[in-house]
């Protein structure tokens, strides 16, 4: 009996073995299903069961198991209107390198993949930032997978254009049951690229998507209770949105501006500005025909999209209208939350946002911690939105913007987005505490290292001129080591590059300046903007001809 027992196990293994090796189901008698033969709602079981894992995945993170792995798809599916530059989309890509800073967890691998391959030089950069690692040790932990594809279509797109790729990426993956997928967004897109790599996908569920929009932050806001501007959601005609800003004006008549916003608008790009000044009031046929006018004359702070595009936008996925709120002052800051795979809702940290464009709606940087005088106010009604967040299910990271408006001595604090998403804050504030290993303190709206030192830092993604173009990844380099501006472990203070790819050929680059102080946080960054252009300049100085 004991014989035939042990000669069952050896066939049942052997046929295992084989059916997984045929590409046959657990059951031996089918193929698997591609992704082409599935429908959506077998798709969304799928998922559902896949990330039934993350919560023991992440339970496992940083105890140092050899199998642990993450897959980094830093992809935008948004509509940034990049496609017409693949340097910009593959910096952007690159813009999320300090997630090799993870790899200060000895254990850990990584597989990080691009549009194009990285300069090796840059990897370098971001290896030599990890604390208390050997580099060579990092690096050999480290996959990096590039599509060969500098387009600008979104990376994601590429790898489901290219199954042998996302096969080869999966079998990357030391355990699939250790191991999780971080998206930059998660549309369907990223969700079918969880499924075929098999591992759990750490960000919003797709099927929250309309909770982020603009109609669906202004329902959140009400449903949570918050501050937020007046004004109307769920519009698709130019007809709802005259109507709703006469409304707008009738309700509140001092009102001098309004925005009017696409549903998926993104960076203040999806804004439109619109006088509402010496208009008549009431809603009759001469007053809503004036309001029109406006509305035609209105200016998108894209300046690449005119008005009879934006209404077009507008008429397919819809948007709001709302105040565009005013006072003594007016700044922008935002509060960054998590919930984790457990369920549990964290504040991450609170910045001051620096935005300018043609209205000065466009985001360029950031300030952090954010304002004290309002710090408190903010993360009390960013914690109210997540609590509903938490209850609908939502997952990950995500951002919620703010106007603030000064009345005297007091502020007065209104939510206007929520970004279900890793966003321009997110990636200077985690070189941050990677490289320190400190945490923002929430009840104090401070960072502390574990020393207990207050760090600050200033951040832009939007260092550009026409001169840096003079200037390769090498000469940045350079630079950074003689003027003595690159991260000092010792003093935990200093400057820390991103975007790096797109300098030669846009003039471009980002950075993360950290100090003890905001002052010396803002110094550290002018020092490094003037270094930058001093050397850029000298750079294309004329040079002798050679005879």
């Amino acid at each position: 009996m004991v014989g035939l027992l042990a000669l069952t196990l050896v066939l049942y293994a052997v046929r295992t073995s084989c059916a997984q090796t045929a590409g046959m189901d657990d059951h031996g008698d089918r193929p698997p299903p591609t992704l082409g033969d599935m429908g959506e709602q077998e798709r969304l079981a799928a998922f559902d069961r896949l990330q039934e894992r993350l919560p023991e995945v992440w339970r496992s993170i940083a105890r140092e198991d050899p199998a642990e792995s993450v897959v980094v798809v830093p992809s935008m599916t948004l509509d940034l209107v990049v496609a017409d530059s693949g340097a910009l989309l593959q910096a952007l890509e690159e813009r999320f390198l300090f997630l090799l800073l993870l790899l200060r967890q000895p254990r850990l691998r990584m597989v990080y993949v691009t549009s194009m391959p990285i300069d090796p030089a840059i990897v370098e950069y971001y290896l030599s930032l990890l604390p208390g690692v050997i580099p060579s040790h990092a690096r050999s932990r480290l996959q990096l997978v590039s599509v060969g594809d500098s387009s600008g279509v979104p990376l994601t797109d590429k790898l489901l254009e290219r199954p042998r790729l996302v096969a080869q990426i999966a079998a990357m993956v030391p355990d699939p049951l250790r191991s999780h997928l971080i998206p930059y967004t998660s549309t369907e897109r990223e969700r079918d690229l969880a499924l075929l790599l098999g591992i759990p996908m750490y960000a919003a569920d797709p099927r929250h998507f309309v909770l982020g929009t603009k109609t669906g932050c202004r329902r959140l806001f009400t449903e949570a209770g918050v501050a937020h501007p007046a004004g109307a959601e769920d519009l698709h005609t130019i007809d709802e949105v005259v109507r709703s800003l006469a409304d707008l004006r009738a309700a509140h008549p001092d009102v001098a501006d309004a925005m009017v916003k696409l549903n998926e608008g993104v960076s203040g790009g999806g804004n439109a500005l619109v006088d509402l000044r010496e208009l008549p009031r009431g809603n009759g046929p001469d007053a809503l025909d004036r309001v029109r006018d406006r509305v035609l004359a209105m200016a998108p702070e894209d300046q690449r999209v005119d008005v009879p595009t934006f209404l077009a936008r507008l008429a397919v996925g819809g948007g709001v209208v709302e105040e565009r709120l005013a006072g003594e002052e007016v700044r922008s800051p935002s509060v960054q939350l998590r919930i984790t795979p457990l369920g549990e809702l964290e504040v991450l940290s609170t910045h001051d946002q620096v935005l300018g464009g043609p209205s000065g709606q466009s985001y360029l940087g950031a300030r952090f911690p954010a304002d004290q005088a309002y710090a408190a106010a903010i993360t009390e009604s960013a914690r109210r939105v997540g609590e509903v967040l938490v209850r609908k299910g939502v997952m990950g990271r995500f951002a919620l913007d703010y106007v603030v408006v000064r009345h005297g001595s007091r502020w007065e604090a209104h939510a206007i987005e929520v970004n279900l998403r890793k966003g321009g804050t997110t990636h200077p504030f985690l070189t941050l505490q990677f490289l320190t290993g400190g945490t923002y303190v929430a009840d104090l709206g401070c960072f502390l290292t574990p020393q207990g030192e207050r760090r600050h830092l200033v951040a832009t993604d939007h260092l550009e001129h026409p001169v840096l173009r003079g200037l390769r990844v090498s000469d940045l380099f350079d630079l950074i080591a003689r003027t003595r501006l690159h991260f000092d472990q010792g003093t935990q203070q200093g400057v820390v590059f991103h975007m790096i790819s797109c300098l030669t050929e846009l003039g471009r680059v980002g950075m993360t300046a950290i100090g003890d102080t905001p002052t010396a946080a803002q110094a550290l960054y002018d020092r490094a903007h003037q270094a930058l252009l001093e050397e850029a300049r000298e750079a294309l100085t004329p040079r002798p001809v050679r005879f």
